[in-house]
């Protein structure tokens, strides 16, 4: 059981985190809900992707199937009103994907003994980062959701930026193994490598996410209204 719970929190924590975000216009809880189930379906996809191609298209395989998701419910609703919702979804469909492959991850390593030291590890950087790369690709779909001239643009934007921090932060997880005084050179890299995507993609993430709160404070918030009345 406490396995479990350690694989869940992360993602869970995540969700409250940017739901508390969208101050002026929440989005239904139902809708939020549904788009986290879609985030844990997504996995489905990307498995057999990237089986078929044997792990290297690992990050492509795995933003594309939470687009997927975000494209096909989250984002036909109409309670996606604002560019800040594209975060918001986003993020809820990131974190049902990240929390599935959590779960699988740390019950796996359970059997081995491990299961702690891998959920804990996991909480820190693993998680996180798919909410950063969620944020990424959100804030584009949100653009792209009300600027029909440039859709295809910033969809792409959004996906491939994803993409890319997602695929710089799993290069350090699995390059192969080399010796380097005396340690194994994954394990430093990983140690500097991943952390300084993980940190730029969540520095990136945090100005982003600030931009469309703005937005969103234009657009809802009473006081606003009242003063431009």
């Amino acid at each position: 059981m406490q396995y479990i719970a350690i694989a869940l929190a992360p993602g869970i924590a995540i969700c409250l985190f940017i739901f508390y975000k969208d101050v002026y216009n929440r989005e239904p809880r139902f809708n939020l809900l549904i788009s986290f189930l879609l985030g844990c379906m997504a996995i489905l996809p990307a498995i057999i992707f990237e089986q078929a191609f044997e792990y290297a298209v690992v990050a492509f395989s795995e933003e594309f199937s939470k687009f997927l998701g975000l494209r096909l419910y989250s984002y036909s609703r109409k309670s996606f009103d604002e560019p800040l919702d594209g975060i918001v979804y986003s993020v809820m469909v990131g974190m049902g994907f990240a929390t599935l492959e959590n779960l699988m991850y740390v019950l796996k390593f359970a059997e081995m003994g491990r299961g702690m030291e891998v959920g804990i590890s996991r909480m820190f950087l693993s998680v996180p980062a798919h909410g950063t790369f969620a944020v990424i690709m959100g804030y584009f779909i949100g653009k792209a959701k009300f600027n029909p001239g440039r859709r295809f643009l910033l969809m792409t934007a959004g996906i491939l930026g994803a993409i890319f921090f997602h695929g710089t932060f799993d290069f350090f997880l699995f390059i192969n193994k080399y010796s380097f005084a005396g340690k194994d050179l994954s394990e430093v890299l990983l140690a500097g490598g991943a952390i300084a995507s993980f940190i730029v993609s969540l520095v990136l993430s945090r100005k982003l996410i600030r931009q469309h709160q703005q937005l969103s404070r234009q657009m809802f918030n009473p006081e606003n209204k009242i003063t431009n009345a």
